[in-house]
């Protein structure tokens, strides 16, 4: 079994952050591998696939870049900074961080993910700006133009993930965070089920990081950085719109408060996952409690909301949710 031994000081200054980066590196694993884990990916699959083929079949050197860096095993750590910084970074300077690796510490990092000695035509140094190039790339085309409600969706998931650490602490943080992974008390975390010597976090930044794509991994960069990438609870969410019936009957705003709340969630991920302000929340709550198609209950700090059996019916025009 795979492990993490977190000393206190690095977990009393974990963190949840958004990273861009991760996002587009969550989007290009999914553009590689072409296997969506729901009818929203299976879309923007269709959406940005044929282009993404079209660049690497004129650039043989970078597809083969690309599924070597992606192993089936192994990411090339190169590929995955953690990040770093504070909420100012730009996925420029994190993309920086990857057109700046040395090209023998790329070249090595691909040789472990291939699982042995690297093909001729990646014998190269320009692997790094290659790479940096194919990413921003996905950024552009494919993640920057849905950026805004990608962001709500990771932001909505870090407030319930906060919400769990006040209320039931690290233990209650991380459970369901990704297959495999959970605390195992005693300053232990597992990251996955590999039969591998555990890691000493002592005096490091750890980060959970939240992206959008049903992808997740561990990054590092020793000695001293450590991050954890796993997919969003609100990843399904994101695809649903209103019913066009539903938004005439109550309002886009309205409808779109309903549609979400498929699970129970808080005021302030409704916020966070909407968009609307917290006075506009608070009042279409207050008129899908009194109409009966959503029930409250506390949790903790928290008042959790969600749909009735009623509610499901308008939010997914009589089918099951």
């Amino acid at each position: 079994m795979g492990y993490w031994q977190v000393s206190a000081d690095t977990l009393a200054r974990g963190r949840f952050t958004v990273s861009p980066l991760s996002e587009t590196i969550a989007g290009l694993i999914l553009l590689a591998t072409g296997s969506p884990a729901h009818p929203g990916e299976r879309a923007w699959l269709d959406a940005h696939r044929p282009a993404f083929r079209d660049l690497l079949a004129a650039d043989p050197v970078t597809a083969l870049l690309v599924r070597g860096a992606l192993g089936r095993h192994w990411i090339a750590d190169f590929l995955t900074p953690p990040p770093s910084g504070g909420p100012e970074r730009t996925f420029e300077d994190e993309l920086r961080v990857i057109r700046d690796t040395p090209a023998d510490v790329a070249r090595a990092d691909l040789a472990v993910a291939l699982g042995g000695p690297l093909p001729a035509a990646l014998d190269r140094d320009d692997l790094p700006v290659r790479t940096a190039a194919l990413v921003e790339w996905v950024w552009r085309e494919a993640v920057l133009p849905d950026w805004p409600r990608r962001r709500r969706i990771i932001e909505a998931d870090i407030v319930a993930r906060t919400e769990r650490l006040s209320q039931g602490g690290w233990a209650a943080a991380l459970t369901d965070l990704r297959p495999g992974m959970r605390w195992l008390g005693d300053g232990r975390l597992r990251i996955n089920a590999h039969d591998r010597p555990p890691r000493e976090l002592t005096g490091a930044e750890l980060v959970f990081v939240p992206v959008v794509p049903s992808r997740a991994w561990v990054a590092w960069r020793l000695p001293d950085r450590y991050a954890v990438i796993y997919p969003c609870a609100g990843q399904l969410v994101a695809e649903r719109q209103a019913p066009a019936a539903l938004s005439r009957l109550l309002g886009p705003a309205r409808a779109n408060v309903l549609v979400v709340l498929d699970t129970p969630k808080s005021t302030t991920q409704l916020v966070a996952l909407t968009g609307q302000g917290l006075g506009s929340v608070g009042r279409h709550l207050k008129i899908l409690l009194d109409a009966g198609l959503i029930r409250r209950r506390r949790s903790g700090r928290s008042v959790l909301y969600w749909r009735t059996r009623t509610g499901d019916a308008l939010a997914t025009g009589g089918e099951s949710p």
